[in-house]
């Protein structure tokens, strides 16, 4: 594993002004282990965040570590798909993928970042028929999942629209199963 990296300065996610934004924890240091593993192959990254305060909070996270980024407020990824078709190298996503009432998914509020409806996919199973058209023929897919998603069932899934994938890493957290699948465009 690469060790290379410092934990990112995040000390003001969960607090003051960013008190409705969900703070890091095992899921998101789970992806950048993953992120880290791959290092060489990723360049450039930018964001979308449904909710105005984590996205403020992310683009000073950013500013803390020296990263320049602009995130962008919108719903997945729906003011950017006509323009980012196929130019996609790397997709991150760490959805929201706690089981929940559906009632409680949609929230543009701090639930949204765990309010994941029946078997926490609902919003992973409005993002995943995008990931195809996003990606680049080089691009790179990560996507955060716990063991209630069926990771198996997404992997399959997308192998179906021309997509590889498999779990790169796995943690438990608590009574969570988490894995991060990483997904890139099939050989043919």
């Amino acid at each position: 594993m690469c060790t290379g990296y410092s934990t990112p300065v995040y000390s003001h996610a969960g607090r003051g002004r960013f008190r409705d934004v969900y703070e890091p924890a095992e899921d998101s240091f789970l992806l950048i282990d993953a992120l880290e593993i791959d290092a060489q192959r990723l360049q450039l990254m930018s964001c979308t965040d449904v909710n105005p305060a984590a996205a403020q909070c992310t683009e000073k996270t950013a500013s803390c570590n020296n990263v320049s980024l602009q995130p962008v407020i919108t719903d997945l990824v729906e003011c950017l798909l006509s323009r980012l078709s196929g130019k996609v190298d790397v997709l991150l996503f760490n959805p929201p993928y706690v089981v929940t009432p559906s009632e409680e998914v949609g929230s543009r509020g701090i639930e949204a970042a765990w309010a994941g409806g029946k078997r926490g996919r609902e919003v992973t199973d409005r993002f995943l028929p995008l990931v195809p058209q996003l990606l680049s023929p080089k691009g790179l897919f990560y996507l955060i999942t716990v063991a209630e998603n069926d990771p198996d069932e997404i992997i399959n899934l997308l192998g179906k629209h021309g997509l590889k994938g498999e779990s790169c890493l796995s943690t438990r957290a608590g009574n969570e199963r988490l894995s991060v699948l990483r997904f890139h465009r099939s050989q043919t």
